[in-house]
């Protein structure tokens, strides 16, 4: 089973267009009469509805930004009144008020549509069971991916975040053959099943659907090995309808994910101008809804940096996007060097004495900021070293091993990213693990 819906999914691009213009038409009519703040933009910028005449125009319009969900909390941003909404969800905030998100009933289904489009990309089929290890609750991930499964005709299992020890009590037990949760949860089931030294042939796992997060092809390899399973990415944003906004083919790895254009139409834009760039080139991701009737969302800016290109040799139609590089919010810039901390976990991926769990530390020396990589040895090099030569848990981080590949490391990210960074090198276990939510892996400790 290679598609949940292959008319739309394979639809030519020609006809995509068509229906993307036909459905922003009706959806910019549709904020302008029935949401002031939609209205006032267009009328600042002198627009009516009419003036775009499809996607192509939408470069006249501003961003909608984050700013925008906060100034109209809780409702200002709904085309319909909440008694009309089936679902209200908050996105996770860490200060003041959250980011609320309404869905009326055809919301829902549009939602549980295309979770079962990326589930099946993922490699999932019908009657597979899921451990779906995502939050329930406001969150979006939870629910999102319960009913889009559903859907699908899965067998859902609702474990929720978090509860390591019971995830792996039930992989065996139900014998689950798919799990969704963060890469970085992925990861921590992953080292318990090896801590424990649980045989993998004990539980049924084929696919593992990750998302939450950016994450690097080091992670996925790591999660694949350890957990006997093919990894794919889900991308999404509760601003935008949730997770399933676009989806990683299993059989199509590391070609970027697919976007289910023709409920949600993306753009990349530079990061300082916001002005459109072309195929290929990273820049801010931008979304407009064109089927979303509670809260449509009209040139989103989502900070996330990426690319979009059409893979003519895939099996899809759709926009694909790739790798998330990061938020441009969370871009560290560095003596003049922009940095993401996926570059040092794409730089990891090259040695395989290291573990894929890691922090950057940024500090501020002077008038200078310094970034150091906490990063813990790979725990099957770190035990066997102790073994053989009887060593201490120091003596194994001063072994010549050891110390050889943190050299290279170091050597690596300078050539590679252009900083010279400190690398501190850590016991297995001693980095924070995810606990079933997202993971921080920047810990910037500057004075604001």
């Amino acid at each position: 089973m290679s598609y949940f819906n292959k008319d739309i999914e394979t639809l030519p691009l020609d006809r995509l267009r068509k229906l993307q213009n036909e459905r922003l038409q009706q959806q910019l009519k549709n904020v302008y009469a029935k949401v002031p703040f939609y209205k006032q933009l267009f009328d600042e910028k002198g627009l009516t509805p009419a003036d775009i005449k499809g996607v192509e125009d939408l470069y006249k319009l501003p961003f909608t930004k984050k700013s925008a969900l906060r100034d109209n909390y809780p409702f200002g941003l709904f085309t319909v009144p909440v008694s009309e909404t089936a679902r209200l969800h908050c996105s996770s905030g860490t200060t003041g008020k959250p980011i609320v998100v309404g869905y009326t009933k055809n919301d829902l289904e549009i939602f549980s549509e295309v979770i079962a489009r990326s589930l099946t990309a993922a490699g999932c089929t019908p009657g597979m069971k899921l451990q779906n290890a995502y939050g329930y609750g406001l969150f979006t991930g939870g629910l999102g991916l319960h009913y889009g499964a559903e859907k699908l005709g899965m067998t859902v299992i609702p474990i929720s975040g978090g509860g390591t020890e019971k995830q792996i009590m039930l992989l065996q037990d139900f014998q689950s053959e798919a799990i969704c949760c963060t890469p970085s949860y992925a990861l921590t089931i992953a080292e318990t099943i090896e801590r424990k030294g649980i045989d993998l042939k004990s539980m049924n796992l084929k696919y593992a659907i990750l998302g939450a997060e950016p994450w690097t092809e080091s992670v996925r390899m790591e999660v694949e090995a350890k957990l006997g399973v093919t990894a794919t990415n889900i991308y999404g944003l509760s601003e935008i309808i949730g997770p399933g906004v676009s989806q990683e083919d299993f059989e199509e790895k590391g070609t970027g994910s697919y976007i289910w254009e023709d409920h949600f139409y993306p753009e990349i834009v530079d990061k300082d101008t916001g002005e459109p760039l072309p195929e290929g080139e990273n820049g801010v991701l931008v979304f407009t809804t064109l089927t979303k009737e509670a809260m449509p969302m009209i040139r989103y800016w989502t900070n996330d940096i990426t690319s979009l290109y059409y893979d003519k040799s895939s099996k899809r139609t759709h926009v694909k996007m790739g790798q998330i590089l990061g938020r441009s919010d969370d871009m560290l810039i560095i003596r003049g060097v922009n940095l993401f901390h996926t570059q040092v976990e794409s730089v990891l991926e090259n040695f395989g004495e290291f573990s894929a769990n890691y922090q950057l530390i940024v500090r501020r020396s002077g008038t200078m900021d310094e970034v150091e990589v906490n990063i813990e040895i790979n725990h099957d090099l770190f035990e066997g070293l102790k073994r053989e030569a009887s060593l201490n848990d120091e003596e194994v981080l001063q072994h010549d091993k050891i110390q050889y590949a943190h050299k290279g490391l170091g050597k690596k990210i300078k050539d590679d990213i252009g900083l010279s960074m400190k690398i501190h090198l850590a016991c297995p276990g001693t980095i924070p693990r995810s606990e079933g939510g997202k993971l921080n892996r920047i810990l910037d400790l500057r004075e604001k």
